[in-house]
């Protein structure tokens, strides 16, 4: 009796869990197969058909023209200039694609030598030393830099070979980590945005400033140079807009759109033309354009970039300048346009000039003791008006903020 039940537990197991085949399950399942291998051979030719595309976009527009010795390597989806006295690329050029809003490829992190610089580029041991330990781990000695991409990874996840060849040291530059990690990837993040937010393409150029009196990294086998400013360009070819920006190599504080400048400007600066077979007439629209507003993020479309200097009263800075007055003993003025407020329940008032909250750059506290002095409501008269605010600038939540006690503090600039 065991037995046969046993053999029925058996059979019944084979004919809930075992494969179950029939003519037409089995030509359902051979479709499904030929489906999955029909859409990776689509997906690789899409992949191919991109990245010629971005090599065409690249041509037409024309690479930079430096002037100098250098050497011209094209990957798969991007074209740099390497300058062998520096160890770096004298300019990167890439295109970023709608196709990153879907793109699911993951950082590599395969650092490596270019095989296409004939001289050579940069390596590992420029960036620091790692030493095999006994318990099978690695210990790191860094250099102080990171390897900062000039052309970011991230701005290839549609594709896992360019998201790949975007690690070779080519396109790496000595990059303090809090100017990478911070405004440097900041304006990255800015740049995807606006692709994503405008479904359109832009054409991506990125270099350090270089030149002959920078320090070096001194402890790589190389000599890398450290650059002192980093500048990336940005070209909308079909909506006729371009922007340029410029960065210390430092941390930054202030906002992004403070170093916002012409193509033109930047230019001048490196001192060769970027888009070398650009149309002349489209050149002309294009790198002249300067209106900031199209490219903030969505977030940020009602921030302002400050009141220019020559319309503020004598003595007053506006909030491009506030970080270096950070002094509690001192009393200043500043102006800005009030473009969020808000009331805690409490009673305190909390006002942000020129750029909202989160990325805030200078808030104004007029805390519930001191409303009794104003025979307005702050948060509403305020908002939405050009104002100078007088008292002494300290820092809250690493911001520069003034605590305002009295409406005499206070003043509209159409007041001065």
């Amino acid at each position: 009796m065991k037995l046969t039940l046993l053999l029925l537990a058996l059979a019944l197991s084979s004919i809930c869990y075992g494969q179950i085949e029939t003519p037409e399950i089995s030509l359902i399942n051979q479709r499904i197969d030929s489906l999955d291998n029909a859409k990776v051979v689509l997906t690789e030719k899409l992949e191919t058909l991109k990245l010629n595309w971005i090599q065409d976009q690249i041509e037409k527009v024309g690479v930079p023209k430096t002037g100098v010795n250098e050497q011209i390597v094209s990957h798969l989806a991007y074209t740099l200039s390497y300058n062998e006295d520096h160890e770096q690329a004298n300019w990167v050029m890439h295109i970023i694609l709608p196709a990153i809003a879907t793109g699911n490829a993951s950082r590599s992190n395969d650092f490596r030598e270019d095989p296409l610089v004939t001289s050579g580029s940069s390596i590992e041991k420029d960036y620091f030393l790692k030493e095999l330990k006994a318990d099978g781990t690695y210990e790191y000695d860094g250099f102080g830099y990171d390897r900062g991409h000039l052309a970011p990874s991230a701005d290839f996840r549609w594709s896992e070979k360019a998201l790949s060849e975007s690690y070779f040291y080519s396109n790496m530059s000595p990059q303090l980590g809090d100017f990478n990690r911070l405004k440097w990837a900041e304006l990255e993040n800015w740049m995807r945005e606006y692709v994503t937010k405008h479904n359109t393409s832009l054409i991506i150029v990125t270099a350090p400033v270089l030149n002959s009196s920078l320090p070096k990294l001194e402890r790589g086998v190389n000599d890398i140079s450290i650059p002192n400013y980093f500048v990336k360009v940005a070209l909308d070819v079909k909506n006729e807009r371009g922007i340029g920006f410029i960065l210390p190599h430092k941390k930054i504080k202030n906002p992004l759109e403070s170093f916002m400048v012409s193509i033109d400007s930047i230019e001048q600066i490196l001192g060769y033309d970027l888009f070398s077979k650009l149309d002349d007439k489209l050149e002309n629209a294009i790198e002249s354009h300067q209106n900031y507003k199209d490219w903030l993020p969505a977030l940020q479309q009602n921030d302002v970039i400050g009141i220019s200097l020559d319309r503020l009263p004598e003595n007053a800075v506006n909030t491009r300048r506030v970080n270096g007055l950070i002094d509690s003993s001192k009393k200043q003025t500043v102006c800005g346009k009030v473009v969020s407020t808000k009331k805690h329940k409490k009673g305190h008032v909390f006002i942000n000039l020129d750029k909202k909250f989160p990325n805030q750059i200078f808030s104004i506290s007029i805390f519930q003791s001191s409303i009794k002095n104003f025979d307005y409501e702050p948060e509403v008269y305020l908002l939405d008006q050009e104002v100078c605010f007088t008292g002494k600038i300290s820092e809250y939540n690493n911001t520069p903020n003034m605590i305002i006690e009295h409406s005499k503090q206070v003043k509209l600039l159409t007041e001065y």
